[in-house]
């Protein structure tokens, strides 16, 4: 009775398991119906917004990152291939229904008694792996597993075992071609014999065969695994596949895969092996034509499959998309043209602000051939660095900061420690402005501890955005993964007025008889910033672009289009592995990334500022080249000030309040970094400097030997805030760049800097006189002249990585622009 008991038990866990995985991995499923791709000979055309013919859709099966667009019927791929293949991977192919239960125990026993580990995943499933859980990789995961012995079952009922069999022929991974993966019978016939797949013999056919589980490992030491042939047309014959007769003519047959040169002794053993041109497996694949909008069509297959399906998608149809060939090509020739450090690639992304229709789109560093299949500017999740920034400050406008407001640059107290690129600090409140077009992080930090890490994170999933869990403040300054595709998407709101649109790139689908199959819906704005802080935003961007001359360390002065409107801001990631630059116009906003496609750090002199921007530049300016000059719409209730030289935007109502300064102690849900009492009243304005009587454009000084130490807390009440503190040019911000003026003597320079740094000691205020009795804080006389120190080379925004101790930011070109020694508050 107990083993009946015991057995009831085990069957119901089993069953309640059963179901649990299938509530939890089994209810989104693909369909198996999607492979019937085999079936379509006809292309499906693409048209451009238009109506100009771009290229063609054809059927295709994925190898896990790799994809093969010539599909071979199983009558046009040699029978001794198909039988070597059977016996290699599935010797019951025929009689399983789709997961080989007794292989799988076979196997477990050979690999445990006989030290013989066979693989357990039948040829059903692995076509399901490389084809309809791709996504999903290699990854040995319960969920693969589960999801992979569904849809083998269900595939088994819906195909034959013979068109089963055609799918994995053409999606097997066949080695490295060098300029493209080796997948499928065909290219793998071609790359190692010089011949087509019908035409394989026995022995090619088994040599093929035993090199599938490592290709690249198994091609380069042919005497190794030549017994492993011997051994497969063994068990072919075993299985009946063969005879003993054609075995050993086969096993007696020379071969001469691509590169080699084989001595070979009539019993068909081996004389002499030598591996001399392995680069003929590249030569003997016949480059694929180059066709323009390669990953936008890509792109618009991976939109339609959910949608219509892939029997309907490739049925012979015409798509009709939203892309622009004129920023497309122009996107193009910027990839082309692109000057990457070696081993980079990059990913571009331009969306019309109007609609979030997607107008080009490249997603590799094009060299004149067939790109990688892999489309960076949707498909890759790079840390944005930087280019975060405007967002967090954009969302404190829209909470009721200015601009104009100032933000404490000085270190923080606790375990989270992020530095300004430099390491240096000058102890006083600069502008946001100001902020923003240095990319100084100490002010971004506190920023976004006044505004709050909740509110942050939900702005960012309004815009598309997927902030990781549990970043912490390094939120602020760069860790959130994103593609080129969000963040041109997430900055089109500065230029459209607040309206965040979900990028599509189809606007309708008709069959082959011209019925419609799908019909996009007018897209729908939603809206995430009012029209007023979108505009304040976009104000600051324009900064970025604009405030600043090269001389003077401006950051993104490389993407300004003569006679157009430009706004942006660079980002670089820690250990300078992904520079990018984002930015609008009136009718564009892109984004470009540049980094290695394994990842990796790039060279030091990488720069985001110098890499990815002059490429947004160019294939912006040739998307908008021959197009009528466009400015930004202004929304109503917005007026200028000209604050510490710099004319910037504000609601009416606000233009004229007094300047916040603030320290990140705020009511944001992190709490504060410095104790703060009540705020006193800012000072009386200042008048505004004669820009005549004004030295040349001027940067903010760093604090000269300081002593060691932590940075006690601070009385606000007695903090002045000093209106000369921000060093930005005189005169119009959206000037063109000047000459570099000469420097002040004996003047120290801190360099405009957009990066983040994460070790070390940062360099603290410099030591001060005790305040006088009666005071709780006093202004320090001002110090003496110190010798001018020369900036940095000009680098880019490193943000911090997850753990929150990394870096964000550019450096400057080494502009000898200095400013006039200032004041620091005593401690």
């Amino acid at each position: 009775m107990r083993l009946f008991t015991g057995l009831g038990v085990l069957l119901l866990l089993g069953a309640a398991g059963a179901g649990g995985m299938w509530w939890a991995w089994g209810r989104d499923l693909p369909s198996v119906q999607d492979l019937d791709v085999l079936e379509f000979s006809g292309k499906t055309r693409v048209y451009d917004r238009q109506g100009s013919l771009v290229g063609t859709l054809t059927p295709s099966l994925g190898s896990g990152e790799g994809v093969n667009r010539d599909l071979l019927k199983l009558n046009e791929i040699s029978p001794w291939l198909q039988k070597a293949i059977v016996t290699s991977e599935d010797r019951r192919f025929f009689e399983h229904h789709g997961v080989d239960y007794i292989g799988i125990a076979r196997g477990l026993l050979k690999g445990i008694f006989e030290n013989d580990l066979e693989g357990g995943s039948s040829i059903t499933q692995q076509v399901v792996k490389n084809t309809l859980l791709s996504d999903l990789k290699s990854a040995r995961t319960p969920e693969r597993k589960f999801k992979e012995a569904v849809l083998a079952y269900q595939l088994e009922r819906s195909f034959t075992k013979n068109q089963i069999l055609n799918a994995y022929l053409n999606v097997i991974y066949w080695g490295d071609g060098g300029r493209s993966d080796i997948i499928g019978a065909g290219t793998a016939a071609r790359a190692y014999f010089r011949k087509s797949a019908a035409d394989l013999n026995l022995a090619e056919s088994v040599y093929l065969t035993t090199i599938v589980p490592a290709p690249n490992k198994r091609y380069k030491d042919f005497q190794a695994y030549r017994p492993l042939m011997r051994n497969l047309l063994d068990r072919m014959v075993e299985d009946g596949r063969v005879t003993k007769a054609e075995a050993d003519a086969a096993w007696r047959t020379p071969i001469y895969p691509a590169g080699w040169r084989i001595g070979w002794n009539s019993d068909g053993t081996v004389r002499s092996a030598v591996l001399e041109r392995p680069e003929r497996l590249q030569e003997n694949m016949p480059p694929p034509p180059v066709q323009t909008a390669f990953h936008y069509l890509q792109a618009v297959e991976r939109e339609l499959i959910p949608k219509i399906g892939r029997k309907a998608l490739f049925g012979g149809g015409k798509v009709y998309t939203a892309l622009d060939l004129g920023a497309q090509e122009a996107s193009e020739r910027a990839s082309l043209n692109a000057q990457l450090p070696d081993g980079a690639t990059l990913g571009l992304a331009l969306v019309s602000p109007k609609n979030g229709e997607v107008l080009a789109l490249v997603g590799q560093k094009l060299t004149g051939g067939r790109p990688s299949d892999w489309n960076n500017a949707t498909q890759a999740r790079r840390q944005v660095g930087s280019s975060i920034k405007p967002l967090l400050y954009t969302l404190a406008l829209e909470k009721g900061w200015k601009q104009s407001d100032t933000v404490l640059d000085a270190p923080l107290t606790g375990d989270y420690q992020p530095q300004n690129y430099d390491g240096r600090w000058t102890g006083r409140y600069v502008t946001m402005r100001y902020a923003l077009d240095h990319s100084l992080n100490l002010p971004t930090v506190r920023i976004a501890q006044e505004v709050g890490l909740s509110s942050f994170e939900a702005k960012l999933r309004e815009l598309g955005l997927d902030p990781p869990p549990n970043a912490g403040l390094s939120l602020s300054i760069g860790t959130l993964e994103a593609s080129p595709l969000q963040m041109a998407a997430a900055y089109a709101p500065f230029a459209n007025g607040g309206l965040y649109y979900t990028p599509t790139l189809v606007r309708r689908v008709e069959d082959d008889r011209g019925q419609v199959l799908y019909n996009r819906p007018t897209p729908q704005g939603k809206r995430v910033w009012d029209e007023r802080t979108a505009w304040l935003g976009l104000d600051m961007i324009r900064g970025v672009v604009n405030d600043l001359t090269p001389a003077e360390g401006g950051l993104a002065t490389r993407a300004q289009i003569p006679g157009r409107e430009v706004g942006g801001k660079t980002g670089t990631t820690n250990d300078v592995k992904d520079l990018w630059f984002a930015g609008v116009t009136p009718t564009i906003s892109g984004a470009v990334w540049v980094g290695k496609q394994a990842g990796g750090a790039l060279p030091g002199w990488a720069y985001s500022g110098e890499i990815p921007t002059p490429v947004w530049q160019q294939a912006v300016a040739g998307a908008l080249a021959g197009q009528p000059r466009q400015s930004f719409t202004e929304p109503g209730g917005i007026t200028y000030r000209v604050v510490r030289r710099v004319e910037m935007a504000f609601r009416e109502e606000e233009a004229d309040q007094e300047q916040v300064a603030r320290d990140g102690s705020g009511n944001g849900e992190g709490g504060g970094f410095f104790s703060r009492r009540d705020r006193a009243p800012a000072p009386a304005p200042q008048p505004e400097p004669d820009p005549a009587s004004q030295p040349g454009p001027v940067t903010e000084v760093p604090p000269q030997d300081a002593p060691t130490g932590e940075v006690p807390s601070l009385d606000l009440n007695a903090v002045p805030v000093d209106p000369a503190i921000d060093g930005i040019p005189t005169g119009d911000p959206y000037a063109a760049p000047q000459e570099n003026p000469a420097p002040q003597e004996n003047t120290p320079v801190q360099p405009n800097t957009d990066e983040t740094f994460t070790s070390g000691e940062p360099e603290p205020l410099p030591a001060e006189p005790a305040p006088d009795s009666g005071s709780s804080i006093d202004i320090a006389p001002e110090p003496a002249p110190a010798e001018p120190q020369p900036l940095p080379e000009e680098g880019g925004d490193i943000p911090v990585s997850p753990d929150g101790f990394s870096t964000d930011g550019n450096q400057t070109d080494g502009s000898s622009e200095s400013s006039p020694s200032e004041t620091a508050p005593t401690f």
